[in-house]
């Protein structure tokens, strides 16, 4: 087995223990030949996707789910019925819903090879001694790669070369700022966050130079990991399918026991075999809901239209629905709570601190109550500005940076005071610098401003307060210094979770240039004469997205947990839990390693405790998801990183960033947030919760004539008379209200109060007893109707086919009138307002055109065996549509009230 599979960590071997087992050497890199043998054994460094399902087969299981069940076994009968235009009509809708179920699962399977393409770029490489630029999937374990500001890393390497060399890693790691590189040895149980000795694949270099070893490629890199943990995660139901699944079982089984009663009864009664067989298909024509599987579509994807004007695409159809079961969130910070662009919030010079408003990279806010920028608080801002390699431009309506997050937030904090940096350096220009240095931990410039030389200095406060000997107040004015100030302050900036930077000048420096001995004098800080002057601490933070707050407390007042889960640090992370909402002032927060030493039994308490978790590895998120649905949660998953792809997959519901998320994260995702706002998050749960009232509005309007239908054919057999509608009637009425009437019930707005209401239990069932017994009331409101109406035009000598005609009347009649008591489930029909959802009234009319047309167009008499009826069968017709509604608001009314609803 090769060194690179059987060592998986790097980062506590010295590099010359890692070119030992590489077989490499450091200064001249592997010999063609050797690559071309490793590269035999290893392969191309790129990720191989996992084998996804071949198209005929995903096509093929589009058909194997319930609902399509019924919807095949209902164009079966109406085929075997000759009826090839209904057949042709149910088989197509069918097809229509397959076609959706197979380009979606296509789209789904995209996020491997976004993957792929994500770590593919060039690299500078030595071989034989000599620099060469190669495509990365030519690299292989033990080539010596040179890094360079800009590069994107083309492997994992093991540093063992670093000059202020810096990398934005947020989108494995979820590290909001740059980290710098080096390559000292590390402790083995270093986390990943932390491995400053390593470079990996994807992630982008911003400044300095450096070298280091290719010790992973493709598969076995942490994108690569990644990868797997991705393929590896299973394919969910959600609550939607599940609950479908069970509903159509249940109907399934139903319906067969009924057709086989009604067979078995006619036969009991003397009744030929071939009639009772037609009779109980007809039976299972009208039981069958024909239109359920297309009312699921269409009400899901008007909530799919709904959603995307409010910046929320849906990839997956039931995530619509998901959304609205959602019992907790599991939000990443980076980019999804906070903007991932660090802000100066806080300024503290001449002993004074100021306030910092705005966020973001957009220079608009201001310092303090307007303070005048002079003394202190203008060369700290001047500092910041000069000693700086960022740069802060617009791109339309956008302010971007370019280079270290940091020093972007101080060229923003700078022009918020009126100082701009593209001025201030035709003003001032840079004679020399010293770069930022890990070991050092501070950076230097050197400008003359006004005759004087001047070094400005920003770094670590631990670096640069003890090398100051004066500090400067409000005025400007150098005085002695106040160290435990300064420390206290600095303090309770850190509490707060902002990352403090010190800032310093240095006056009169002799020359253009900072000699070494000028430095060396400055590290000893023998004399008062070559000390620093400290101007003040710059406190930073990656702020909250605006509507964060009002989100997350809007998603605790709709009983959605929401949890914090990051690659950043502990403080940090609960600075921002705190400040939106998510957790209180000393709130417990657990790390990475923390969540290691737990199994999985003992993680399952603690992930329904814990609300804030910190430097978190990507399989780590994975666990927390599943220990959170292992309990009985509806998981939804926040992301916009390569690091949170595995887990957007694995939970219930993955929510990828738009804008700054990764296109793996993106395909990964049942949903994606155009704007990056958590607060769009809150918007989609109440459009999921509105879509699955409108799913069981449909099916509580629905199953009522279904039923009625089954039981007038039940009742006749029983009876033994004439069947009151044929199964050709049946399927007239089942599609056309189906379509013009039971659809118009997905354009329902969302009833007030829908945020205000709990999840809904995992394991609730679709249907209440309520809502099953108001069903069963409707079926038998519509039985003795229809089959009233039925025998008595009989009695008064009319035809076969008008007293069908006038039992096909009743049973649309109320269909609509009972289609405006199913516009709300709990309220009169008057409260919610006739007229808010004008799609009812077009269906209606639509209806009422097609039933006159049944009715009385020669061509449809004969077609379906109808026959005009007179202006008496009419109003018995209304009165009975007027009594169900009126039973229905009665029985409305007392239930709630038995509830408590007013």
């Amino acid at each position: 087995m090769n060194p690179t599979q059987r060592t998986t960590e790097w980062h506590h071997r010295p590099v010359e223990e890692v070119a030992a087992l590489l077989k490499t050497a450091l200064d001249a890199g592997l010999s063609d030949d050797e690559a071309a043998a490793l590269r035999t054994l290893h392969g191309e460094n790129r990720i191989t996707p996992k084998p996804g399902k071949g198209p005929l087969l995903r096509f093929a299981l589009q058909f194997s789910q319930p609902l399509v069940v019924v919807l095949v076994i209902a164009g079966m009968v109406t085929a075997f019925l000759g009826e090839w235009v209904d057949s042709g009509v149910i088989f197509g809708v069918t097809l229509i819903n397959a076609l959706i179920g197979f380009i979606q699962e296509g789209r789904a399977e995209n996020a491997l090879a976004a993957l792929a393409r994500s770590v593919t770029s060039e690299a500078t490489v030595l071989r034989s001694g000599a620099k060469r630029r190669l495509p990365s999937p030519a690299l292989v374990p033990g080539d010596v790669v040179l890094l360079a500001a800009g590069d994107k890393v083309p492997a994992d390497l093991r540093l063992f070369r670093a000059k202020e060399l810096q990398a934005i890693e947020s989108a494995l790691t979820g590290e909001s700022t740059a980290v710098s590189k080096h390559g000292a040895v590390l402790p083995e149980d270093t986390l990943l966050a932390d491995r400053g000795n390593m470079a990996y694949a994807g992630t982008v270099m911003i400044s300095g130079q450096g070298a280091g070893v290719v010790v992973a490629t493709g598969n076995t890199t942490q994108t690569g990991r990644i990868s797997r943990l991705i393929a590896e995660a299973p394919d969910l139901s959600t609550p939607l399918t599940v609950k479908m699944a069970v509903f159509s079982n249940w109907l399934l089984i139903v319906i067969g026991l009924l057709a086989l009663f009604t067979f078995a009864i006619g036969l009991w009664r003397g009744e030929s075999v071939f009639e009772m067989f037609m009779a109980a298909v007809a039976l299972a024509v009208g039981a069958i809901p024909e239109g359920l599987p297309a009312a699921m579509t269409i009400t899901l994807a008007i909530g799919v239209s709904r959603m995307a004007k409010r910046r929320a695409i849906i990839r997956k159809l039931p995530a619509v629905e998901t959304l609205g079961s959602t019992t907790v969130i599991c939000s990443d910070k980076t980019g999804t709570l906070t903007e991932n662009q660090m802000s100066v919030c806080a300024l503290y010079d001449g002993g004074v601190r100021y306030p910092v408003s705005g966020s973001g990279y957009a220079p608009s806010g201001k310092i303090g109550e307007n303070a005048p920028v002079i003394g202190a608080l203008r060369e700290c801002l001047l500092a910041g500005a000069l000693c700086n390699d960022a740069a802060l431009h617009k791109v339309g309506k956008h302010w971007e940076i370019t280079g270290d997050p940091t020093e972007g937030a101080l060229l923003v904090a700078a022009r918020k005071g009126g100082l701009d940096e593209n001025t201030l350096l035709r003003l001032f220009p840079r004679r020399d610098e010293i770069p930022f240095d890990s070991t050092r931990q501070y950076m230097g410039t050197l400008h003359e401003i006004e005759g004087v030389r001047i070094a400005y200095f920003k770094g670590a406060i631990e670096q640069l307060l003890p090398r100051s000997t004066s500090m400067l107040d409000a005025a400007g004015e150098a005085q002695p210094i106040d160290r435990r100030q300064i420390e206290k302050v600095a303090g309770e900036m850190a509490g707060e979770g902002l990352r403090v930077l010190a800032v310093a000048r240095l006056m009169a420096v002799s020359g253009d240039v900072l000699e070494r001995e000028q430095l060396e004098q400055l590290e000893e800080n023998a004399n008062i004469d070559c000390g620093l002057q400290f101007i003040g601490l710059v406190g930073m933070l990656d702020p909250p997205r605006p509507k964060a707050i009002a989100a997350v407390k809007t998603c605790h007042t709709a009983g959605i947990v929401v949890k914090m889960i990051t690659g950043d640090h502990a403080v940090t992370a609960l600075s921002i839990a705190t400040r939106v909402g998510i957790a209180k002032v000393g709130d417990r927060v657990l790390t990475g390693r923390d969540l290691a030493a737990l199994d999985d039994n003992a993680l399952l308490p603690v992930a329904q405790a814990v609300h804030v978790f910190a430097r978190v590895e990507p399989e780590q998120k994975l666990r927390l998801v599943r220990a959170l649905q292992a309990d009985g949660e509806v998981v939804a998953m926040t992301g916009d990183g390569v690091n949170d792809a595995p887990a957007l997959k694995q939970a219930d519901i993955g929510i990828a960033m738009g804008l700054a998320g990764t296109e793996v994260a993106k395909e990964a995702a049942d949903m994606v947030l155009t704007d990056d706002d958590f607060a769009a998050i809150e918007a989609a749960v109440e459009e999921g919760r509105g879509v699955f009232d409108n799913l069981v509005k449909f099916i509580t309007w629905t199953l009522p004539t279904n039923f009625g239908e089954g039981l007038v054919i039940l009742t006749a057999i029983v009876a033994g008379v004439t069947l009151p509608i044929t199964a050709l009637q049946i399927l007239w009425i089942n599609m056309t209200t189906a379509v013009f009437l039971g659809l118009m019930l997905a354009f329902e707005p969302i009833e007030p109060g829908v945020m205000r209401r709990a999840p809904r239990a995992p394991r609730t069932p679709i249907l209440s007893q309520a809502l099953i017994g108001r069903i069963v009331l409707v079926s038998v409101l519509l039985l003795a109707g229809s089959f009233g109406l039925f025998l008595l035009a009989q009695a008064r000598g009319h035809t076969l086919a008008e007293a069908r005609t006038v039992a096909i009347n009743v049973f649309v009649v109320v269909e609509t009138f009972y289609l405006f008591n199913c516009r709300s489930l709990e309220r009169s029909a008057l409260r919610i307002g006739l007229f808010s959802n004008p799609a009812i009234w077009y269906g209606v009319a639509t209806m009422a055109v097609l039933q006159l047309a049944l009715t009385y167009v020669p061509l449809m008499n004969r077609l379906f065996a109808t026959a005009p009826i007179g202006a008496q069968a009419w109003l018995e017709i209304f009165a009975v549509g007027l009594a169900s509604l009126l039973v229905v608001g009665v029985e409305k009314r007392f239930l709630n009230r038995r509830q408590g609803h007013r």
